[in-house]
Formats: C-alpha cells, structure tokens, sequence
C-alpha cells in the first residue's frame, strides 16, 4: 500500500475516533441543530416526554386524526389537541426535524446501524416518530413505494431493537 494513502487513512481513523460525542448526535438528526441555531428565542422543547403525562399526551397525538399534506407537513386535525403547547413542540418535532423522505429516512438508518452507543432521549424518541412516520406513508403508498417505505420501517425498528438491546448492558453517555 502507498505510503502517503496510509497516511491518509490513519488520520482519517484518528480525526473518525476523535470527534465529540455532541457532533455524533447532531449526525442523527442535523436539523435539529440547525433548528436550535434559528430560533433561540422561541421557547420550544425537542423531547416530547418528560412525564407520564407527556407520554399519554404524545399517545393521543399519535392517536388522533393526522393529515399529511402536499409539502409533506404533519398535522392534527382535532383542533382541541392541536391548541396544545405540547401539540406545538410535536409539530416542530415531526415538520422541522425528522426526516420525510426516503433518502433522508435510510441515511438516518444507516447512521443508527453504526451507532456506538446508547441513543439519548431525544434521538430515541425521534427515531420512534420517525418510524411513525414511515408507516403512515407505507399504509398510504402503492406497490413499490409501499415497498420501499416498508423497509425503511423494518430499518428503523431493528435500529431501536438494537439501541434497546444495547441500553440493557451499557449505560447511555450522557
């Protein structure tokens, strides 16, 4: 091997194993870094559940009549839920950080694919509503996009079925 292209790759490998754990996690879902960069002064949470009463909120939100339209946009047609500030942090979540389309889906799997650690709250639960996501647009696809949306969904399950596999015997990084 040329000397010059080992060279390379081993600073490659040093600057790969060197980079911050917070630059990872902006990896998963890098609009919610650009996100939190435009719009500091709004006061919008990205976790959605940070109390059991959170997770039944998010329940019915998942629950309710969702409608995606032409630009891809999520919303919840029950007005009384959707006049909810945790109905607004959900919309932010679905519209402005979690991928829709299926490039941007199978990117996000295949960064989960090599993980290597426990996921963070927030990047689980994205992952989940982003799986969400994905079967709501394969219940509504025809033939091979039904396909395609379909092995995005399987993706993405066994991303979570590993991060939860892994979290039973590694504590997360915090």
């Amino acid at each position: 091997m040329h000397w010059k292209t080992l060279l390379l790759l081993l600073f490659y490998y040093n600057t790969h194993a060197t980079v911050s754990p917070r630059w990872n996690r902006a990896m998963l879902f890098p609009d919610a870094q650009r996100f939190k960069r435009w719009s500091s002064s709004a006061p919008v949470s990205l976790v959605l559940q940070n109390s059991l009463d959170d997770v039944n909120m998010l329940f019915e939100f998942l629950l309710a009549e969702i409608e995606i339209d032409k630009n891809l946009r999520l919303s919840i047609q029950d007005e009384e839920l959707a006049s909810l500030r945790k109905a607004k942090e959900f919309d932010t979540v679905c519209n402005d950080i979690i991928p829709k389309s299926i490039t941007e889906i199978r990117r996000l799997s295949a960064r989960l694919s090599d993980y290597p650690r426990v996921l963070k709250k927030e990047d689980f639960e994205r992952t989940v509503l982003t799986m969400v996501y994905t079967a709501y647009r394969a219940a509504r696809s025809r033939k091979h996009q039904k396909e395609s949306w379909a092995e995005s969904f399987i993706s993405l399950y066994k991303a979570l079925k590993h991060d939860l596999m892994f979290s039973c015997s590694k504590k997360p990084l915090h």
